[in-house]
């Protein structure tokens, strides 16, 4: 799943269309169209369809969040190891358990040479995310996130 095409702040987001066009939209509309069919003749089977299509869109944005998240604790990880590479510092190398996940997963996107100056910043500035990657200069491409 390689890709060659130069990522960058302005590029970095994937779509995924069959999830974003086709099943969340579908999951939404079933929603929708289970309350138009229980206003206009309620019944215990019209309320039950409609549960079922609330547990439809709740299994829909699980099946999104969760690999998200499984990815993010072994970005984490990565990241806490290539900061412990680069870093020599002890005194640096103890701050990098206080940087939070999300901040992490950010730094994924830092370059070996901007890592630990990026990393500090985070640290005493408390950088969002998208403010940490839009302080990157030369991007390391992340082609791999789903």
């Amino acid at each position: 799943m390689t890709e060659t095409k130069q990522q960058s702040f302005a590029n970095h987001t994937r779509v995924d269309p069959p999830y974003q066009f086709f099943l969340a939209p579908v999951a939404l509309i079933n929603v929708i169209a289970t309350i138009v069919h229980l206003v206009r003749a309620p019944s215990l089977l019209s309320a039950w369809l409609l549960v079922l299509a609330l547990a439809g869109v709740v299994a829909v944005i699980k099946l999104r969040t969760y690999p998200l998240k499984a990815q993010d604790r072994v970005i984490r990880l990565e990241e806490r190891l290539r900061l412990a590479a680069l870093l020599s510092d002890p005194a640096a190398r103890a701050k990098i358990l206080e940087l939070s996940e999300a901040q992490l997963v950010a730094l994924r996107f830092a370059p070996d040479d901007e890592l630990p100056a990026l990393a500090d910043q985070a640290l005493s500035n408390h950088l969002a995310p998208k403010e940490i990657k839009r302080n990157i200069r030369n991007w390391r491409a992340d082609h791999f996130r789903i």
